[in-house]
């Protein structure tokens, strides 16, 4: 098994040649919404304390990550990031990297206007935002919680911070906000906020998703098009980003669509993904991990720790399996292993 050199760094590649470069880090699987596509309303039985990586811990992995093993840009996921206590310095601590990887951050935006200056401050470039719907009514009903004002004040204050470009994720379900996309991509337009459309994915912890219950990117275009024309950025720009993108009535601003269940991009994928109890996740999807919280508790040395992060790479899986009528959803649900 040869692992190719970038560099100077031995690449966490795989047998498809995929190399990763784009590193998705888990804080912490609390959250602070209880959305009816991720978790039930009772919320989850929450990792203790002492299985979650520290602070120590967390920027050591990054480290090796960015020095030995390729990796260039790094995001900060939870559950909801912004409940970890220790964000703003772990920031801080992983912009002092050489090299210094591109760092961005998502989440539900809740804790953000209070926090969002603090983060720029310390170094991270960019946000990425949950908000599924303009309607408060719609937003309770979807997260079972109040909490729509708190958002949009966190997203106009990570513009004002300049974590840009802000992006927007949203995610439709049918009979709730289905008929929401012009509306969104408006409203987008108009704060300078980009605008990207999640396909609902089967990862939420009641196990009740259903391919035929889902809105589709089909679907979506179909909508975005009865108001805006949309042009194709083309697949030249994309690369290895997730989300396709059009431009909106000639531009400048764009729109993107994750259509990880009905337009799959497995081919071009380069991420890793690092759960909060510091597990080796090879996709979303993955039913496999590596643990290197047990290795890094042991004393193993950075080269041992690097060697079992590019074993699990090199084993990473052709797709996500998705259009397989055999695929059963990963038993942790995305809370727990980083969006």
């Amino acid at each position: 098994m040869t692992f190719t050199t970038r560099e100077g760094a031995h690449v966490l590649i795989d047998t498809y040649g995929r190399v990763a470069t784009d590193l998705r880090v888990s804080l912490t699987d609390r959250c602070n919404l209880r959305c009816t596509y991720c978790m039930p309303e009772e919320g989850l039985q929450w990792l203790a304390k002492p299985d979650l990586l520290t602070d120590d811990e967390i920027v050591r992995l990054i480290d090796l990550a960015v020095r030995t093993l390729g990796i260039e840009e790094v995001r900060f996921t939870g559950g909801e990031p912004l409940l970890r206590p220790g964000l703003v310095g772990i920031v801080e601590r992983v912009a002092a990297l050489t090299p210094r990887p591109q760092m961005s951050l998502t989440t539900n935006g809740i804790g953000l206007r209070r926090t969002a200056t603090a983060l720029k401050a310390a170094g991270l470039d960019r946000v990425n935002v949950s908000l599924d719907t303009l309607r408060p009514d719609v937003f309770k009903t979807l997260t079972r919680r109040d909490r729509h004002h708190d958002v949009l004040a966190g997203l106009e204050a990570a513009r004002e911070a300049g974590l840009t470009p802000v992006k927007v994720n949203a995610v439709l379900m049918p009979g709730l906000n289905a008929d929401e996309a012009p509306d969104l991509l408006a409203w987008a337009v108009e704060h300078d906020y980009e605008l990207r459309f999640i396909e609902q994915m089967p990862l939420d912890a009641q196990h009740g998703w259903k391919r035929d219950g889902m809105v589709t990117a089909g679907d979506i275009l179909t909508s975005l098009r009865t108001r805006f024309t949309l042009t194709p950025e083309g697949e030249e720009k994309r690369g290895s980003a997730p989300a396709e993108r059009w431009l909106v009535d000639g531009g400048p601003h764009v729109v993107g669509v994750i259509a990880s269940v009905t337009r799959p991009f497995c081919a071009a994928c380069d991420r890793t993904r690092l759960t909060a109890d510091g597990q080796v996740r090879t996709c979303l999807f993955a039913r496999e991990e590596t643990d290197l919280r047990a290795a890094l508790r042991s004393g193993a040395p950075d080269e041992e720790i690097a060697r079992l992060w590019r074993l699990a790479m090199w084993g990473k899986k052709a797709g996500a399996g998705l259009d397989d009528p055999s695929f059963v959803q990963p038993d942790r649900p995305m809370s727990a292993i980083g969006g």
